[in-house]
Order: structure tokens, then C-alpha cells, then sequence
């Protein structure tokens, strides 16, 4: 089984969605995969297309929710079909044990999703990131061994 999760900015442009699905399709392979597990917390942005590129590839999607209330105080409404649709097709949803998403239920999502992947795909303009960010799960990625895919195809731009 090939379990990969992702990492990535949520403000990329309009413009580049198709780019960055594009590129995750290559990586994920033209042909269905019918033992890829996707793992995304299905973000608004790069965690979102991800999540598409996984089950239009034939994989399944394990969703990591930050906390209880994420839906509720987090999705805004321009994103709430596309995250109702993903959690709907997810195979496992697993929620942090947080009543409130913040830095900390954040952090242990990205602890979560990152210890049961065998690779990263890293939706990443290779800026410096704040704590937690796209940077600092790839340096952590990193530092544990774990190989990383960096997407940032050419044109792609952030809002």
C-alpha cells in the first residue's frame, strides 16, 4: 500500500488549481492505483486538489480533521461543497482530539497525517513558512526520512 499525504498552501490562485492537479496526477501516475491511500486534512487550496487528484486516480482518502468544530468555524462558505464532497468520499475520517481548531489541534494534524505516510507531496513555493506551516512539514519530513515531492509548477502564483 502506497500512503501519501500532503502539505501545501491554501491561497493559491484560481489560476492555478489545474496546474497543481496536473502535477499531482503525474506523480500519482496515469493509471488507477487501487492501493493509494491519500491522507489530507482538505484544506481549502493545495490539500483540497490533492484530495481530488487521489480519487480521480482511483485511490481511497483518509481524511485528518484538526478538531471537533473545523467544519463549522474554519470552511468558508466558497469551500464547503468541494469539503463536504471530499469528507463524504472519504474512507476514514479521523478527528483530533480538539474541541477548537488552532496552532496546537493544527500541529497534531499534521503529526497525524505525516507518521502514517510513506511520502509527502508538498504543494510549496519554497518560501520560509511560519511554524507549522508548508515549510516547517517539509523540514519535518524531512528530518524523519520521509521523501517529498515539491509542486510548484511553472506559472503557479498564490493570492
Amino acid at each position: 500500500m502506497v500512503r501519501i499525504g500532503v502539505t501545501g498552501h491554501m491561497n493559491i490562485t484560481d489560476a492555478t488549481v489545474p496546474l497543481v492537479y496536473e502535477a499531482i496526477r503525474k506523480i500519482l501516475g496515469d493509471d488507477t492505483v487501487s492501493d493509494l491511500v491519500g491522507v489530507s486534512c482538505i484544506a481549502r487550496g493545495a490539500d483540497s486538489v490533492f484530495a481530488q487528484a487521489v480519487l480521480d486516480a482511483g485511490g481511497s482518502l483518509e481524511v485528518v480533521l484538526p478538531s471537533r468544530n473545523y467544519r463549522e468555524r474554519k470552511v468558508k462558505p466558497d469551500h464547503a461543497e468541494l469539503f463536504d464532497k471530499l469528507l463524504s468520499s472519504a474512507s476514514k475520517v479521523h478527528v483530533m482530539d480538539f474541541d477548537d481548531a488552532g496552532r496546537e489541534a493544527y500541529e497534531a494534524a499534521n503529526e497525524a497525517m505525516l507518521s502514517s505516510c510513506t511520502r509527502l507531496v508538498a504543494v510549496w513555493d519554497g518560501d520560509v513558512s511560519q511554524p507549522g506551516g508548508t515549510g516547517t512539514v517539509v523540514e519535518l519530513a524531512r528530518e524523519r526520512g520521509v521523501p517529498v515531492e515539491i509542486v510548484w509548477p511553472d506559472g503557479a502564483t498564490r493570492k
